[in-house]
């Protein structure tokens, strides 16, 4: 059974430290889990433009697309429930996403990025600058002409995630916010976890909004206010491929359901054989894909397989049998089963152009790890 190595970790808050106090990350928290132990560590402060501000011990972070993976496991559960298969076509569920070239796109070919469709709309910027709606950015999907055809190549696509996040909406009669709520986090006691600010946070609970750290954003994006990650527009927008808003602690509660293939405080949330579904490489299993448009590729259902050629987030140490998934704020969440380890490390500092700090967090935490 894996244990944290007491003088090896204290490498890792050495770095953390390093980031944080020389202003490159404003603020990191790490949860580290194996079989025998577990390790937090926070540092930095809540606000980027308060110098003096530390970070709170009950800090929520926006994670990206480490959202992600956590819409395609609310599909799983309809799946599970019988209401659809992976190889379901789209347009059997949302009929005006049938057109363009996407007759052929299944439920499966959304999950393993392998659909064809672009990553964002081409004009994703003036929507948000305009402050369009979800449903906006839906329907605009739905008229997309695909970049290739389905299963042909592996290319990330948001808006992929969208059209789950609206496939969630047809088939239950409730938002994806709200499925979420009911059939994930409260379960899993997921309690300071939502997809996107809901309305109770902002109408009568002000002191979780403020538990919400603020997000560098460097100069380079070159994004309006309004719009960024710390508008109000996109805290409430509740995006499938990125507005999740949640702790260390809470995504703990979701890696250990995972870890146990399933079982989550003492029920079982997910069949075990769902679970190594989701966490496998589906990319060798998908028609017509070749072998070069794999090359350095691998995902599940929803989850990157890691692959050390691809190290930018998850760092050169882990196993092949790794996976997890980054997002753009600055984020990671990834477990490794031969390690009997995983790591859930949440920053306000997106991850490129300025250094690989996840990675290399990654990499010291690993060392710390003995099986």
């Amino acid at each position: 059974m894996s244990r944290i190595h007491p003088a090896r970790w204290q490498t890792v808050e050495q770095l953390v430290d390093q980031y944080c106090e020389s202003g490159q990350v404003p603020a990191i928290a790490l949860q580290v889990i194996t079989g025998e132990t577990t390790c937090h560590y926070r540092q930095g402060r809540q606000s980027v433009r308060d110098d003096n501000g530390t970070l709170r011990d009950d800090a929520i972070f926006l994670v990206a697309s480490i959202t992600k993976p956590i819409v395609v496991l609310g599909v799983l559960k309809l799946l599970e429930q019988g209401e659809l298969l992976l190889n379901d076509r789209v347009k059997q569920y949302i009929p005006e996403f049938g057109c363009a070239g996407k007759h052929g796109i299944t439920i499966r070919h959304l999950m393993t990025h392998t659909s064809g469709l672009p990553d964002m709309l081409p004009n994703n910027r003036e929507l948000r600058a305009a402050q369009a709606p979800l449903s906006e950015f839906v329907r605009q999907i739905c008229e997309l002409t695909p970049d290739e055809p389905p299963g042909r190549i592996v290319q990330y696509q948001s808006s992929g995630i969208a059209i789950l996040g609206e496939l969630i909406q047809r088939i239950t009669g409730k938002s994806a916010p709200q499925y979420l709520q009911d059939e994930l986090f409260q379960p899993l006691e997921m309690h300071d976890t939502s997809l996107g600010v809901p309305p109770a946070w902002s109408e009568g609970d002000a002191a979780r909004l403020e538990r919400i750290v603020e997000i560098h954003v460097p100069p380079e994006l070159n994004v309006e206010p309004h719009w960024d990650w710390n508008s109000p527009y996109w805290r409430g927008f509740g995006a499938p491929w990125g507005g999740l808003f949640t702790t260390p602690a809470d995504l703990g509660n979701l890696v250990d359901m995972l870890q146990q293939q399933g079982l989550a405080l003492d029920q079982r949330l997910f069949s075990a054989q769902t679970i190594r579904q989701a966490t496998r490489d589906q990319l060798p299993e998908i028609p017509g894909l070749s072998e070069s448009a794999r090359q350095g590729k691998g995902w599940g259902l929803g989850w990157q397989i890691v692959n050390r050629a691809k190290s930018d987030y998850y760092g050169d140490l882990l196993s092949d049998r790794a996976y997890g998934h980054g997002g753009a704020t600055g984020t990671v969440l990834w477990i490794d089963p031969q390690l009997d380890a995983a790591a859930i490390i949440l920053t306000t500092e997106p991850q490129e152009p300025h250094g690989r700090y996840l990675a290399r967090l990654t990499n010291a935490i690993v060392a710390a790890i003995e099986v």
